[in-house]
């Protein structure tokens, strides 16, 4: 991942890379370890933040979930304990995020 336009947050000791981008009615947070060509997570989750600005200011009732670096070490962990292995090189790791809590995503 190109170091423009992510950022970088330190769990255990280990630095890791990550970013939030658009995806079809979705945002993605997208995250691998730092300075390794390992694999990747992307984590989907439901968000009415990009509608925000269509429907302006009628806000009320919408999902503005915004990823805060407390979210983004709860996801990183999650996806360690259930099994991502950022070292390894592999096909990306896919996830949905619903209430705080990773399942595996249906490809």
């Amino acid at each position: 991942m190109a170091k423009k336009k992510t950022r970088t947050i330190t769990i255990d000791a280990a630095a890791y890379r990550w970013l939030v981008r658009p995806n079809n009615g979705y945002n993605v947070f997208v995250a691998e370890k730092e300075g390794i060509k390992g694999s990747r997570i992307e984590v989907y989750f439901d968000t009415d933040i990009n509608k925000m600005w269509v429907e302006f200011p009628y806000t009320d009732g919408l999902n503005l979930k915004v990823v805060k670096p407390k979210d983004v070490e709860l996801i990183i962990r999650q996806a360690l304990q259930a099994g991502w292995e950022p070292e390894v090189k592999s096909a990306p790791l896919f996830y949905d995020l619903k209430e705080d809590k990773l399942s595996k995503r249906k490809v």
